[in-house]
Order: structure tokens, then sequence, then C-alpha cells
């Protein structure tokens, strides 16, 4: 319940009635200045705006919608959680829903929340067709997070991966490692790709092939870092270090090499990608590239939000990972030694 009134609002802030309900629906006529002096005067007076009444006033839900490709794993929290924390400043909601590994759940996901008349949407998806997507950019203000989708650059917050895949695997080379294999996701994942792109621009440089048995394709998984292990072993193929497409499936790296006997970073030098909180309390600690999840879920929100509620044009943003140096890798004294 309201400890005071919009009128107790209005009268300590110095303006009418009308600009406190400005300011309380996002409008964007507010001058900054004013819109901060109301809202020092709500917080003072623990005043807080009453929902239902400001969808009626302006016909929006002060509700926007997220479709994330799955809630499981340590990967999407940071996201939600940027997302949720920055519309929750704006006196926002967040209603979230799980595409579940398909093009028609993610679509579902995406009706069922168009019929709760969400005021925006922002999509962590994987499989909605470009199609799709640009018919949904005309009804209504949209935003993606680390998506490729050309023509709506404005309205992604994107991740450079094949920086970032170049950079892991420079820093290998930076440690004297020569054979360096690499594991990624399924090649329908486009930040799977950027990152193996990555990978072989970086040997390129050094004046390294890139053999195509030194790259094994299969998921952003537990089990994806466990079935790349084996079946770079069942390649036999020798390599001394290995650049991994994410940090879940660098903990199934750790898994293969101890079932197999092998010890990181003395047999097997390991580079992960996210820096999920997991990967600090590994064993050995992981080292890893930093993407700014979180940051660019809290981005996102502030720009949908500018967007639907102050009028502001539609604006994306592009972002770099950066190196965390752990203990996972061991620099070689002597280059060609392999110990897998």
């Amino acid at each position: 319940m309201n400890r005071s009134n919009i009128l107790e609002v209005a009268k300590l802030a110095g303006v009418s009635p009308s600009t406190v309900s400005r300011v309380t629906s996002g409008s964007a006529v507010v001058r900054e200045a004013t819109r901060k002096r109301v809202q020092e005067a709500m917080d003072k007076l623990g005043y807080q705006p009453n929902s239902a009444a400001q969808s009626l006033s302006s016909k929006r839900s002060n509700t926007l919608g997220m479709v994330v490709a799955g809630l499981d794993g340590p990967f999407y929290g940071p996201m939600i959680s940027g997302v949720e924390s920055a519309l929750r400043a704006h006196g926002k909601h967040l209603i979230i829903a799980s595409g579940s590994g398909d093009t028609a759940s993610e679509e579902e996901a995406v009706g069922f929340l168009l019929n709760r008349q969400v005021d925006g949407l922002i999509l962590l998806t994987e499989w909605l067709e470009p199609r799709y997507v640009r018919e949904l950019v005309e009804r209504i203000p949209l935003y993606m997070i680390n998506q490729h989708y050309e023509g709506i650059e404005d309205r992604i917050m994107a991740l450079d991966d094949v920086d970032g895949g170049y950079k892991a695997t420079q820093y290998l080379l930076s440690k004297g490692h020569r054979k360096i294999a690499c594991i990624s996701a399924q090649e329908f994942k486009q930040d799977a790709n950027d990152r193996v792109t990555g990978y072989k621009r970086a040997l390129r440089e050094a004046g390294i092939a890139v053999l195509d048995d030194m790259i094994v394709r299969t998921s952003f998984e537990v089990q994806g870092g466990l079935d790349g292990m084996s079946e770079l072993k069942r390649r036999d193929v020798e390599f001394s270090a290995v650049v991994v497409g994410n940090d879940e499936s660098a903990i199934g790296v750790y898994a293969w090499a101890s079932e197999q006997g092998f010890s990181i970073p003395e047999d097997i030098s390991v580079i992960g990608y996210d820096d999920i909180l997991l990967a600090r309390y590994m064993t050995p600690p992981l080292t890893t590239m930093r993407a700014p999840n979180y940051e660019m879920a809290k981005r996102c929100a502030d720009s949908a939000f500018n967007e639907i509620y102050r009028k502001a044009p539609p604006s994306g943003a592009q972002f770099f990972t950066e190196l965390v140096e752990r203990g996972s890798v061991m620099r070689l004294t002597v280059p060609d030694r392999l110990a897998v």
C-alpha cells in the first residue's frame, strides 16, 4: 500500500500531478532533471505507482516478454537476471517463456507472450527463422541478445565471437602450444561457428595448418566436452591444448581427463568460454574468455525500455570477451611436447 499519493509527490517535487503521471508511465516528454526530481520525491515518500492504473492510462501493460532457448544450465541465469534487474529499476515487469529447443516451440513461446499484451520482446533464441523475426519487428518492439539477423542490427546486442575464439587460441599459442584442438557446438549455432572461425584465423596467422581432424563439433553441454575428447582420441590426433566452445563443455573435458588419467594442465591445457560462476571453483580453476552476458542483457533491457516508453530510436551494441587467466593452461618450454 502506498504511504503517500500522487498529490504529495507532486507537491514535494514542485511539479503538477500530470507530470508525475508522465514520469511513472515512462513518457519521453519529461525533461531528465524533472524526472530525477520526481523520482527522488517518490523515493523519499515511499510512493509506488499503481500498475493497473498506469496500464489503463497509458494503454500499456508495463510488461516485457523474454523468450529463451532453455532454462537449464548456468548460461541463461545471468541473462535473465540482467534483463529483469534493469526492467525492475525502471518500474517494469518481465514474463519469461522457454523455447524448449525447436522452431515450433520458440514461435509458440512468442505467441504466448504476444497474447499477454507485452509491450515489447527480448529474444535469446536459437531456431527462429529470419522471415519470422522480420515480421515480428513490424508488429512489436523487439531486441535480441547475441543473435545474427541481417537488417535489424540496431536491435541486437552482439558479442564478437570471432574475436573471442581468436584471442583464446592466441593465448594458447603465446604459451608455446602448437598442436591445438578445438571443441565447439553444432554448426547451426552461429556463435559456435564464429568461435571456430576465430580459432582458425589465429592458427593461420601463426603459420600453423588448420586440420579438420583437430576440430570436433558436439554441443554446448557437459556431455559435449566428454564426447569431443572421446572423438579426438578416436581420431588419434596429437595435441597439447584444447580450445573449448564454452565452460560447460570444458567441465566435460575435465571429466574426460580425470577418467582417462590425464592431468590439467600438466598433460592437457584447457581454455573455456563464458566465465560461468563454476569456472573459478574447478580444479584447477578454469582459464576462460569472459563473455559480458549480464551486461549485454541489461543493456538490451535498457534499450527496449528507452524505445518503448521514452520513444528513443532502436540502439544495438557490440561487446567483446576478456581473457581470465587461472590455472588450466601451462606454458610449454618445449613447443613440440605432446601429451595426448
